[in-house]
Parts: structure tokens; sequence; C-alpha cells
């Protein structure tokens, strides 16, 4: 059985070039003579009558199988009336306890044809025809994979009287929606997604379907246990203290207005400790009192008056950020009052499939699929782990339809075996010359056995440019045990690779790649001309959808007379295999009613769950039989595990280090390690320590499963505040479905605000990145197709605002080329293009939910003089009680605002750092968001100017040299002339955060143009182009000497002209210092988010390397001391170089340089 299949090779890949790759779980046709195939027949019983040639009855298993005729569309919940009658006509099929699906219907065929009880028995063999159902938990879910074990399924068994298991089974024709019906939800799904995946060429147990039916099973748990209530109001909350300035006026009260339609509006005084409920309370009795009539019945809830953001929840009103704010500001808090029916719908009402158990795609483990002992008529599939062979791949050859303009005389292939970024063994091939089709016909052998491989290994080909006919290295020795060799970075300095592609060794099924492949190769990008997705080229496994003129390379890995499986365990008994001992709660038994096992949201992709293989035992108390192993932990003293525990939360922040040297392929260590995972409390785990478990240094399904853990206890603040990195790291995932995207849908289906951003986050990743588009497409329809109607329409709309801005953006651009000096006809054309435009009649904002924009202000839009021609937008507001400033947006289209995004990201999150101490640094992180491909809406901040727009009101150009410019200009904004004390102290604050934010990033081009300051003298700064130390050039100089703003202009602000002297000054100082030591304390948080979004590709992000910088700038090698002096001396640089920074400005602003 393991003799690998003979196969005839020659001839052209040319005839293979259009196959993608060979499924190896095809269904068997249709033919009657698979009924009397003994290939096929052997282990199954022909019928009850047949029982006592069965060899060991206690191993059978019995389904009792009733067919259902198929009558009416199915429900948008996915539920239908199954319910078992044993009335209707069935047939009892009885199996070895490890047949497989495909056993079972072909049982079910023979019994049918048999009794002649189905009018077309054969059918019952086709998965496209007829599906095979059982009831668990209130659901019904379908046995989708013929190849699956059903013993591995979380089949509810119980005992008949002979101790044998049963379990029911219904036999129902597949139902399919209404074609057009269907047409109309895939069109909307296509459209809010940016990419229509029913055009995608998949079979049903392809990654792409399979997918997409697993993650049903997640977000049918999370939609059943949703608070639909809290969900349509959920509140923006901070659990944040109070900042100190703010803490004296919580003794005040805070005014209120409730305003009830049109019918009332009335003011109240209450305290910051006052919760909704008891607003609401006030108001029924105001109500009562003036002899309103109004439904009782119809909850009432609060909204902020002209936003779509609600008071709602047990929390005290200082904790919501809209009071926050209006304390802040001084300002009144204006809320409507609303029934709950008058909130839009948000039921769900796409149509969904059939649930398919979590555990499908997994096997027994390997005691159960070894071979020694059983007939060959039992063996219905091989162990990975019985196969000593080496791994081998017969390179075939390979052809592309045109040759490329500029290419090398000879080429050559190199084979790798890749786990995350890390090569364990690779092999090359004889260099060829480079032609339209080359044929090798060689095989290629690696130092690697078939059994060591891991899940999510996978093969990578590259063809390389061959500096002559000298023949490369032809093979490469396996990593030591102790560590894998890095892959070479080939996105600096590697110009040789000229097209690769990547193939899983194991499928999304746990099954072994085998036989014949033709696969469509990347082209590999010249850094001048595009930056490719940085390690795309070991972490995707896509190929290139552009059949028809990609480079097509074909090959052939072994074949065995059996499919070949990973177990998901070593035996049912020994320790070491036991890594699931504290996985989630075993799978439910019998009982109809039992809770899904996918309610918790980690139970499921890959999970080893403890009730799959064991000795069956019976339930005394119900005639039920569990399919369980003892857990270990049950067997291990205690004492010892409770002293591991302790231990742990030691030496947790030192785990990444320990697993990045773990050998995984050494399968003894690895079940070590996962028992250690297993046993590892996530809540003691630090959550920068799990969010660097999930980065591409680490593969291990159980090792990202303990970070997800971890991950599942964050508060929707922290969650949102770590979105951005989370989606990213969904690319190092080696199959598309894992334990983050399903946790990551679920929280985003949990919560409107995590939705929100969730779905920009991943549709930005669809609308730029070939490689993963396919991934991030179908996990953003899984989240999509768990959406209330209200969620879908606002999306739309907001797609639809995004759609008419880009056509009006790139006109624009097309109209002004390369110019930033406009004629005075571009406001005139741009209001002429948004009138023709398709912009809905009200959208929310992107950035920011809470806002949402009506008709578009034509008299106020305007085209901004620079080179990308971004558009200054308007919008009118919601109607509200109160006067509302209109809605203002920037639309660029032509620059990737995911670098933008990352800074102020990291902004929010040094503002939560300094928070914590007290430290309210006035920082304005103001909206920003990607929303395709190299296209974004930025937020207008109001009452703001630049730097430069203050130095022309103050005298033009020559104002950049003025000390006392921006003091004059704060004055003149004095109600009295005269500058505030409140205003110099917010200056202070703001200034000193972000000098140190703009020095820890390495952020450059800082220009005049793109510092900010407020009417109340809060400084913030724009536009982060250049981060990490890259500076810009101007006439082959650094245009920047220092190494932040910290100019005469802004001392003077401080002193006076006696800046070193100044009360102000010492306290700029001694803010910066705090804040630096701050950030200093939490710089693995901050390297850690910054490595996760190298992923994105970023040109100023794009290399370990470029880690360098950030380390070095937070001192981590020093003392605090020597820290604190670190930065006193940067502060004293800026302050000897001040005139430099002037000299730029000027510069800047008599040259326009941008």
């Amino acid at each position: 059985m393991f003799e690998r299949c003979a196969v005839k090779e020659g001839g052209s890949p040319r005839a293979k070039k259009r196959e993608h790759t060979v499924s190896h779980s095809q269904t068997v046709p249709m033919d009657p003579s698979l009924l009397r195939n003994p290939a096929f027949n052997s282990p199954v019983v022909d019928s009850l009558s047949d029982m006592p040639s069965q060899r060991h009855t206690e191993k059978n298993l019995k389904f009792i199988c009733e067919f259902k005729n198929g009558s009416g569309p199915q429900q948008a919940s996915g539920k239908e009336d199954y319910n078992f009658n044993t009335a209707s006509e069935s047939v009892s099929v009885i199996l070895p306890d490890q047949c497989t699906v495909y056993q079972l219907r072909l049982g079910i065929g023979m019994q049918a044809q048999e009794r002649n009880c189905h009018p077309n028995p054969l059918a019952v063999l086709d998965p496209e025809r007829y599906t095979l159902l059982y009831a668990r938990g209130g659901d019904w879910y379908e046995a989708y994979d013929d190849c699956q074990v059903i013993r591995t399924l979380d089949i509810p068994w119980s005992c008949d009287h002979t101790g044998r298991r049963s379990a029911h089974i219904v036999v129902k024709p597949l139902m399919t929606m209404n074609l057009e019906d269907k047409k109309k939800q895939q069109s909307v799904l296509a459209y809010l997604i940016g990419h229509d995946l029913d055009t995608e060429a998949s079979d049903r147990l392809g990654e792409l379907k399979f997918t997409r039916r697993k993650l049903a099973s997640s977000r049918r748990q999370e939609l059943r246990v949703r608070d639909h209530e809290l969900y349509a109001t959920e509140p923006w909350i901070t659990s944040a203290d109070i900042p100190s300035d703010l803490q004296g006026q919580l003794n005040r009260k805070l005014p209120v207005t409730f305003h009830y339609m049109s019918k009332i509006s009335f003011s109240i005084e209450v305290d910051f400790s006052a919760t909704p409920r008891v607003l609401l309370t006030f108001f029924g009795r105001v109500a009562a009192d003036h002899g309103l009539d109004y439904d009782t019945l119809d909850r009432l809830v609060l909204k902020v008056s002209g936003r779509e953001e609600f008071l709602s929840g047990e929390h005290p009103l200082s904790d919501f950020l809209w009071v926050r704010q209006c304390l802040k500001s001084n300002q009144d808090l204006h809320l409507s009052v609303v029934h709950l029916s008058q909130l839009a719908d948000e039921a769900v009402k796409f149509v969904d499939w059939p649930l398919v158990d979590g555990f499908s795609g997994q096997f027994c483990s390997h005691d159960d699929l070894r071979f020694e002992g059983k007939d060959v008529d039992d063996i219905f599939m091989i162990s990975l782990w019985d196969c000593n062979r080496r791994l081998r791949v017969k390179l075939l050859g390979f052809d592309i339809p045109n040759l490329p303009s500029k290419c090398p005389q000879y080429v050559y292939v190199k084979a790798s075996i890749l786990y995350g970024n890390k090569v364990l063994s690779s092999v090359s091939s004889l260099p060829k010359a480079f032609e339209e089709e080359v044929l090798w016909n060689e095989w290629l052998e690696f130092d690697v056995l078939l059994r060591d491989l891991p899940r999510g290994a996978k093969l990578a080909l590259t063809i390389n440019a061959s500096h002559g006919d000298i023949p490369p290295e032809t093979k490469d020795s396996k990593s030591s045990s102790s560590s894998f060799t890095k892959a070479p970075d080939l996105h600096k300095g590697m110009g040789n690779v000229l097209y690769f592609v990547n193939l899983l060794l194991i499928d999304h099924r746990s099954l072994l790649s085998q036989g014949p492949y033709t696969m469509h190769m990347w082209s590999y990008p010249d850094v001048e001309e595009e930056a490719i997705t940085y390690e795309a080229d070991k972490l995707s496994s896509a190929t290139n959808p552009d059949i028809a003129d990609s480079m097509a390379i074909s090959f052939l890995l072994d074949r065995y007379s059996f499919p070949v499986v990973l177990p998901n365990s070593f035996c049912t008994s020994e320790r070491s295999c036991s890594s699931s001992a504290s996985l989630p709660p075993t799978k439910s038994s019998t009982s109809p009613n039992a809770a899904s096992p996918t309610s918790p949201p980690l139970n499921s992709p890959g999970t080893i769950s403890s009730s799959l293989h064991a000795k069956h035992r019976q339930d005394s108390s119900t005639n039920t039989v569990i399919l369980r192993y003892p857990s270990s932990v049950t067997n291990t003293n205690m004492s010892c595990l409770k002293r591991f525990r302790e231990e742990s939360i030691r030496y947790g922040t030192n785990l990444p280090q320990y697993l990045r040297n773990v050998d995984w392929m050494d399968r003894s260590v690895v079940e070590d390690v996962h028992w250690l995972l297993g046993n590892w409390d996530p809540g003691e785990l630090d959550v920068t320590v799990a969010l660097e478990l999930l980065s591409m240094d680490f593969s291990d399904r159980m090792v990202r499963r303990l970070a997800v853990q971890r991950l599942e206890r964050l508060s929707n603040d922290d969650v949102l505040m770590y979105l951005l990195q989370l989606v990213q790291t969904l690319k190092v995932e080696p199959y598309h479905d894992s334990f983050l995207a399903r946790y990551l849908i679920q929280r985003a289906l949990r919560s409107k605000r995590i939705g929100h951003f969730f779905f920009w986050y991943v549709r930005s990743e669809v609308a730029g990145g070939l490689y993963f588009r396919q991934r991030m497409a179908v996990i953003l329809e899984a989240y999509l197709l768990g959406c209330g109607q209200a969620m879908l329409d606002s999306f739309t709309q907001q797609v639809q605002a995004v759609e008419a801005l880009q056509e009006v953006a790139i006109t624009i651009k097309n109209f002004y080329p390369d110019k930033t000096d406009l004629p005075p006809t571009a406001p005139l054309k741009l209001r002429e293009l948004l009138k023709q435009s398709n912009l809905p009649n009200e959208f929310l904002l992107p950035f920011d939910p809470r806002i949402k924009a009506g008709r578009i202000l034509l008299d106020k839009c305007k085209v901004m003089a620079s080179k990308k021609k971004p558009l200054w937008l308007e919008f009118s507001p919601m109607p509200s009680p109160t006067s509302a400033t209109p809605v203002g947006i920037i639309f660029k289209e032509g620059d990737d605002l995911r670098q933008d995004m990352l800074v102020i990201q990291t902004l929010v999150v040094m503002d939560s750092i300094w928070q914590k101490k007290d430290l309210d640094l006035n920082l304005v992180p103001y909206g920003c968001i990607s929303t395709g491909h190299n296209i974004g809406m930025i937020e207008i901040v109001r009452n703001a100017v630049t730097i430069a727009a203050v130095h022309w009101s103050q005298g033009g150009t020559s104002a950049a040299f003025k000390n006392d410019a921006l003091f004059e200009w704060l004055k003149s904004k004095g109600p009295l002339q005269e500058i505030h004390y409140k205003t110099v102290e917010r200056f202070v604050q703001s200034c000193a955060g972000y000098c140190v934010a703009t020095y820890v990033l390495g952020i450059g081009d800082r220009h005049n143009d793109n510092i900010m300051i407020t009417d109340q003298g809060n400084l913030f700064h724009i536009d982060f182009g250049h981060i990490l130390g890259n500076r810009k050039h101007f006439l082959g100089m650094k245009r920047e000497r220092v190494p932040f703003v910290l100019t005469p202009d802004f001392l003077h602000v401080m002193g006076g002209g006696k800046s070193r002297n100044s009360l102000y000054f010492q306290r700029f100082r001694d803010i910066c210092t705090e804040a630096y030591l701050s950030l200093r304390s939490h710089s693995r948080m901050l390297v850690t988010l910054f490595s996760l979004m190298l992923l994105t590709g970023i040109p100023e992000l794009s290399a370990a390397e470029d880690m360098r910088y950030l380390r070095e700038a937070l001192q981590e090698e020093q003392s605090e001391a020597e820290a604190k002096e670190h930065f006193l001396q940067k502060i004293d640089l800026c302050e000897h170089l001040g005139w430099t920074v002037q000299a730029n400005w000027w510069i800047h602003m008599v040259a326009g340089i941008k």
C-alpha cells in the first residue's frame, strides 16, 4: 500500500497548463458497478440479516437512515424540519467504526437498491444531490466531507440492546434556493466585498467552498446568543480614568436636555454617576407630569442628538465618550428619546448554508489509523506518521505564453519546504535555457521524511535566473534539529527570483497532497516596479488567477494507494498525545438540546477534542454513549499542574523565544509542547505576548490557538485598538479557516463598532492584495452573512459613496495632472462632477460610524493644491436640536493610507499608556481609513490651521523666522487679545506629546504644512508619509537635522523669550521625560504592533530591520537614567538647531516643496 504509483511522464506541460490543482478526493462516478466492486463495498454490511457474518460486533456502528423529500425553500435561519419519523422509509446500515462518510453513502445506496425503497439509489452517492444530516443541539449538521471518518464527527450516539453504538441519519435531496434570490444575494455580497467568490472555480471539497461551509457554524452560534438590543444600541464607552484636569468638573451637575419626537423637550441636571436607566426614569416622570401618552411596552433608548451614538447599559455617564467630550468642550448633553421599534431592522435575512461540524477535516489518532493488525478490507486511509519515505517532487517543466521583455539566458527551479517564513529544506534543479517551454522530468528529493511534515508546511517553487550554465547547489541540507533556517528576504536585494508559487503539502482537510499538479505562478516584481506584500512569496498559497498569460509549472508528487492523512493525536492514552487536556469542553452527547460544540469560539478548526477517540463508555442516566478518552489532567498530579501554572506566569514573557527554538519536525517534542500549551492559563499571558505569538514566526495551530484564547478576554475597546494588526495576521494563517478568523468574525458580529471597522479593514485588503484576496473575501463574506439588514444597508451606502468619490477624484487628477497650482476653474469642475455623481443622500463615515453625512454642500468643496489632488468635501450634518457644523472629509486617491492609520493607531495606544499614568497630552488621533487600494478618507479637524497658515497670517514667508509669530496668533484668538493660561498649558502638553511620539516613531518630512494648531492651542501633526527614521532629501541633502520639531516660535509660547528659565519650559521637559519613560516600559508592545504591520507591504515598513529604529529610539539597552538623559539631550539638540527647521519652513513656503 506504500508503493508509489508508476506514472508515465513526458510530453508538454502545455497540455496540462490550464488545469488547477488536482483534487485527491473526487467523488467516484455514479456507476452501478461501484455497489458490487469489492474495493468499495467490502467493509459494508449488506443488511441487518448479515450481522452474524460481521466480526467484532462491538466495533461496528449502526446507522438508521431515513429518506426525506425536499420540499420548500431553505429558510434564512438555516433550520428545517427534519424530525425523525420511523414510519417513513428508512434503512439500517452496519459499518466498521473506522468507516468514512462515503462508505456510509455506499451502504445506504446498497440497502435502498436491495429494498427498492428509493427511486434512484445511485443518486445517494452524489453529495451534490443528496446530503447526510444529523441533529445536535437543536441544529442540523451535514456530513460534508466524504473522506471523513464518521467517528471523528460530533454525531450523537446511543446504544441498542446489544451494546452497539447507533446514530440517526437523515438522507435528503440537496435544496437550492430560488435561482433569482440566489443571484440577488450573491450580487449584494459581491458588491460589498468587492470581489465575487462565485466566479472562482472550486469543487465542493476545495478550500474555498469548504471554508465557506465551516465558517457558518461559528456565525450561527454567535447569532444565537447575541443580545439584539445591545447590538443595536451598543454604547461607546471607555474604562480609562478621567483626566486630572477634568476631575474637578465631576463635582458639578451635568446639564441634560431631552427631546422626544417633536412633542416635548426639557432639561435637567444629573450627577455624572447616574446611569441611562436613571435618565429614562426621569424622562418617564416628566412625561407623565405633562400627560404625554406613549406605548410603555415599546422600550425606550437614549440616542445622542445628531449622532449615531447611544447611551445604554449600566454604565455611569462619566464612562461614555460623548459625555467626556461634552465635559471637555464645556457643552450640554442633548439626548433624543426614541423607541426601540423605531431603530433600523437588524434581522439577518440572508439565506445561510446548513451547518458543517467543526471537526470536519480532522481524522483519528495515529493508533486508530495505523494498519498493523488490520485486514486490508478494513484500511481506508493511511496515517502520515507511518510514511517513512522522503518527500520528493518530480519537476516536469514549465511553459509561458510570452517570454518577458527582459529575461535571463538560463533559469533553474528551486523547491523548498516552508513552515511559516522558515525554510526546512530546499533542493534545486539543473539550469536550462529560458524558453517559452522548458522540460525537466527530474526528481528532486528532500532530506525530510513525510512523517515529519508539520501541518501548514508548504512546497515552495521558484523559477530563478541562473548566472551562466553552472549548476547551482542542487541540495541544501535540512535545518538542524534545534532551529530552522530563516527564509532569505527576497524583498531586499534578491533580484534573481522571477516567479513563485506555493502548495500546501497537507491541505485544509488534513490530507497529504498527492499526484500531478499544474500551478500558475506569480511574477516576482522588481523593487522599483512594485513592493511585494511582505513575505507573500512564503505565506500565500494562492495561485495566479491570470491563467491565460501566467507562467505555468507542472510537477508530480508521489501517489499512494489510499488517502494519507495527518492524525490529530498520536494515541488515546499517552500523556504526550493528550495536548487537548484543557481545551474547550468536550463534545455533546446525544441530547438534542445539548449545547453546540461551536459554542466556544475556539472549538473549531484543528481543535484536538478529547471526545474523539477512546474507549466508549455508557452514561448510566441516559442510554447514551460518549466517545472520549480520559483527560490527561485527571491523570496528572494536580499539585504539580498547579505549580506548573504558577511557574508559567513567571516565564510567560519568554514563551515566544522558547517556541522559536522548537524543532517543529520532531513529533515527540511537538507533543510535549502541545501539552504545555494546553495546560497554560491564557489569562496569565500578557496581551503583548499573545500578539507576538500571532506573528509570522509561529505557524503551529496550538500556539496560535493559545494566543487567540487570550484575546477572547479583551474588551471591545482593546479589540478595536489591535484590530488593524489582527486583520493583517490573517495572512500568516496556513489555511483560510483558523482560530483567529473565527474569533474576529464572532467579535465583529457581537459588536457593531468592531464589525464596522472589521468590514473596512478586510475590504481594503480584498481590493489591494491578490495574494490573499480569496482568504480575505471568504472571511468578509462569513461576517456579512451574519449582519443585520440595517448594517448591510449602511455598508452599501458607504461603498456607494466611496465609489462615487473615487470616480470624481480620478477625473480631477486626469484634468489637472502633476500640477500643484490649480486654475480658478478647478472648484467649478469639481462641483459639476459631484453634482453628476452617484452619491447617496446619506451615509455613515467609514472612519467614524457615529457620524452620518447628509447631502453634499457643493459651495464648500474644493480641490487641494498638492500632487495627489485630494478633495476637500463638506456635507450637511444630520438634523439636531443644536446647531451642528458640517461634516468634513478629505478624500484621497493615489496614497496608501494604511501607514497613516498605523501611526494614528499607535498614537491611540500611546495615549492609553499615558492616560494610565495620569498624563493627558491632548493628542488628536483624527479619523483616517483606507477604503480600498490607494484610496481613503481623512477627517477634517475643525477650528484648526496649519503652522504655515499661521506664518502667512503673520507676515508671509518672513514669518517663518519670527519667533513670536505663533504666540501673536494665539493671542489674537483670545477674547481679550491675551493668551489664556489654559491655552499655554494645552500647548505645552500637546507639544510634549507629539515631540515624544514623533521621535519614537521616527516621523519625518515635518514642515509647517503638516503641523497644525487649534484655536485653543492644541498642537498636532498630520500626514505621516515618512516613518521609522526615513527622512526626505533635497538636492542630495537631508532636509531635517533634528530628531523632532521644537522651533524657536514653539519655545517662545512656553516662555516669551526666556524659555529655558520659564516654568512652562521646565514643565515641558518634565512631561517629555515622563512620557518617554512610560513608552519605554511598553517598548515590546510598540515593536510588536509595528512588526505585525510588516505584512501590509508598506514601503517604509518592509523588512524586520525596520524595527531597529524603534528599539534604538526607545533605548531598550540602556538604563532608565541613561534613557532620560538621552531624551533631554535630544531636546537640547532641537533648541540648538531650531533655526534649521525655520530655514526649511521658509524654503517650503517659497518653493512649495511637498
